[in-house]
């Protein structure tokens, strides 16, 4: 009989530890490249640490937010500057510091925590091919400027949308103190303005600070040294009930967060985008080589 009552406790036992956290935590992510690795890493490491795991990927980013907001999806990889300028709707020009703060405290009064930000940042760049930016000199779009300034003949390649943004192409130029010709900057899609650069065609190129190709194709980003461009750094956020359900869980998505930068995401778009292995490889083998998995 006494062996029979510490059976049952035991089995109790286990029966609280299996219960101590919540039901499945639904990982959302948004409909490119990017966000698909993040969501298949966040799958498969909380699915490691014996959490039940459904992920909904390839979401519209607006899709997505509600869905979170509305309690069905309970985590996923947001954008600072996105959510400050789309969701919250703040235009003023803030540092990347107060730029997750913002967010932080407006998230807040939605139910949605901001976890620590990583530091990987997709946003806007100008980016260089490596050894031309190296043999001119220029590291920052302060450099650029200097260099236009002092005769250089340079010419660009940028996406439609953001030579005509108000806070494009004009004010970029009108900030840094540098102007070129109409004449010197093509415009075209995005994806061909990294053909572009690649090739030799132009100079300069508008890119996004963690797409693949530009460690692939040897290009330079340029420092943005007077912080022009907003900042969009790529931070996970729990809806606050799910972090009351699972108390463990910030500070496991934290130390999955201070693995990310700029470097590390363009590289893992790259294996994907480039060298086309799978999302789910690429990002097994980027959890097992920092001990993860």
């Amino acid at each position: 009989m006494k062996r029979l009552m510490m059976t049952l406790s035991g089995l109790a036992l286990a029966g609280a530890m299996t219960t101590a956290q919540a039901d499945e935590i639904v990982v959302g992510g948004k409909n490119f490249t990017e966000q698909q690795v993040l969501a298949s890493m966040t799958n498969q490491y909380l699915d490691s640490l014996g959490y039940d795991v459904e992920t909904r990927a390839g979401m519209g980013s607006a899709v997505l937010r509600q869905a979170q907001e509305n309690g069905q999806i309970d985590l996923y990889w947001e954008y600072t500057g996105t959510s400050l300028i789309n969701y919250n709707d703040v235009t003023e020009s803030l540092s990347p510091e107060e730029t997750y703060q913002r967010v932080k405290e407006l998230d807040a009064e939605k139910g949605l925590v901001w976890l620590d930000a990583s530091d990987a940042n997709n946003t806007y760049a100008l980016a260089m091919r490596e050894d031309d930016a190296e043999q001119r000199g220029i590291t920052t779009i302060s450099d650029l400027s200097q260099a236009i300034n002092d005769g250089e003949e340079l010419t660009a390649a940028l996406n439609a949308e953001f030579y005509a943004r108000e806070d494009g192409w004009r004010p970029l130029q009108q900030a840094y103190d540098f102007r070129l010709g109409r004449g010197d900057v093509k415009r075209m899609d995005s994806g061909l303005v990294y053909q572009a650069l690649r090739d030799s065609q132009v100079d300069i190129g508008l890119v996004f600070a963690t797409d693949g190709r530009i460690p692939a194709f040897g290009f330079h980003v340029l420092e943005d040294d007077q912080n022009f461009f907003p900042a969009y750094a790529l931070t996970p956020v729990v809806r606050q009930e799910t972090l009351e359900a699972n108390p463990e869980l910030a500070g496991e998505m934290n130390a999955l967060s201070a693995l990310l930068d700029d470097q590390t995401m363009a590289t893992l778009n790259a294996r994907v985008d480039v060298e086309r292995e799978t999302i789910e490889d690429v990002t097994q083998r980027f959890l097992e080589e920092h001990d993860m998995l």
